[in-house]
């Protein structure tokens, strides 16, 4: 891969010649990776392979119209090239009363340090042995009969910015993995079940046979399912595997373009209490090591760690400069973008700060309910908040886990599932966006 330096010194070249070319202004972003994955399965290698991309970026505006093209060559006659063809395209688009980059007093100039890059590069060898040490721990459980496979995982990437406005910045970021999925049983009655850990370093990870470990564990608990009967306010606890998916579909109701075209079911909600008492949510970019930090958004603006919520009550929209501007608003540093479309908002590292109970706690008046540790599908309707998912797990009864659950479906609207929301005290970052155990109460379960 080129350097930071020649990355940004690229990025600044192609903004002259758009401006050069009839552009009023314009900016421009790279993306290089290089990412080494192997997998294998019941001991026998299934793949190791090395990938490099290098993909670059450039938007052009010409009053207020403005396009983006993108190209993975950059090469002097193909920068040119990609010149003419944007600046062609620009002048032939409708125009956008909202498009623009920030102005020269909108960006930032200080970039945090975030400790999201591991300079050392594991070897072929190492990626093999934690795939081989996370398998061979899972197949040691006893009653695990077969494995789907264990992977392990290495990457890096240069991310470089640069606008017409003065904004130059680039940072590069790294992640290591390791994961394994295993069956257990025989016939007609085998189940799945997978653990993982993924870290900005590789020190972080958890050890490959702890993660073999549990997803043994987990399959075999599996075993002998049972469908639920159908049943109305039911208590449904999520387990962190899958409880951010939650904040997930809030999330998807508070960014700007779905507020700003009255397409969300919390359109009329900031300020106000959408969640219980004590529930807080946050977006904290600036995580050391953490899986979505970053110094910057994808409009070269300061990024922050902000509430979303803040004891109960929604506090801001997710906004980029175009949707901000749609809501005569100002952006909140969201901005998040691809080589090939417009900046658009999105979280980066997102969690729900931990309750006082513990798990056990959380659950032990629940008479009947479900512990969801797995989703498939999805219904979630964002004009009206209506929630239908499928799901696995394991039945509550009288406070404890009583036997595993599949073929099931849960259902409810968001907004009271919001409101009748508790989280547990076992919140970890293993996730870009992680949420501890929450007890929802008053759903529905559809089974038999």
């Amino acid at each position: 891969m080129t350097s930071s330096i020649e990355s940004q010194n690229l990025l600044e070249d192609l903004i002259t010649k758009a401006k050069a070319a009839g552009a009023d202004a314009a900016d421009a972003v790279m993306f290089q990776s290089v990412s080494v994955s192997h997998a294998q399965r019941l001991g026998k290698m299934e793949k190791l392979e090395r990938e490099e991309s290098n993909d670059l970026g450039l938007r052009v505006f010409i009053g207020k119209r403005n396009a983006v093209v993108s190209s993975s060559d950059t090469s002097p006659k193909a920068i040119n090239e990609l010149v003419e063809r944007v600046i062609s395209m620009a002048k032939a688009v409708p125009e956008d009363p909202y498009a623009g980059i920030a102005g020269e007093d909108e960006i930032t100039k200080s970039f945090p340090e975030l400790d999201i890059y591991d300079p050392i590069e594991p070897s072929a060898d190492e990626l093999i042995q934690r795939a081989k040490d996370c398998e061979e721990a899972a197949l040691a459980v006893k009653g695990v009969t077969n494995s789907g496979g264990a992977e392990a995982s290495w990457g890096e990437a240069t991310i470089a910015l640069a606008a017409s406005n003065g904004f130059s910045g680039s940072y590069k970021s790294s992640g290591h993995s390791v994961s394994v999925s295993v069956l257990a049983g025989e016939k007609e009655c085998m189940e799945r079940d997978y653990d993982f850990s993924s870290a900005v370093y590789g020190n972080d990870l958890i050890s490959s046979a702890e993660i073999g470990l549990s997803a043994g564990m987990k399959t075999i608990k599996r075993l002998n399912p049972r469908k639920p009967d159908t049943a109305n306010d039911i208590s449904v606890v999520f387990d962190p595997r899958v409880s951010s998916s939650i904040m997930g579909h809030m999330v998807g109701a508070i960014t700007g373009p779905a507020i700003a075209r009255g397409t969300s079911f919390l359109k009329e909600s900031l300020g106000q209490k959408i969640f219980a008492d004590g529930i807080t949510i946050v977006d904290d970019p600036h995580i050391h090591r953490g899986l979505r930090s970053k110094p910057f958004d994808a409009e070269g603006l300061a990024n922050r760690k902000q509430n979303i919520i803040e004891n109960g009550t929604l506090k801001t929209w997710l906004l980029s400069l175009s949707s901000a501007r749609q809501l005569n608003l100002k952006s909140t540093g969201h901005a998040s973008r691809g080589t090939s479309g417009n900046p658009g908002p999105s979280t980066t590292n997102l969690y729900m700060a931990p309750g006082e109970l513990s798990v056990e706690e959380l659950i032990k008046d629940i008479k009947q309910g479900f512990f969801v540790t797995e989703m498939m599908g999805s219904s979630v309707n964002g004009l009206t908040g209506d929630y239908s998912r499928g799901a696995g797990g394991y039945w509550i009864e009288n406070g404890q886990i009583a036997y595993p659950v599949s073929e099931a479906t849960i259902a409810g609207n968001l907004k009271s599932m919001f409101l009748n929301l508790t989280p547990a005290s076992d919140l970890t970052f293993r996730y870009g966006s992680n949420a501890p155990t929450v007890r929802i109460d008053g759903m529905t379960v559809a089974g038999n």
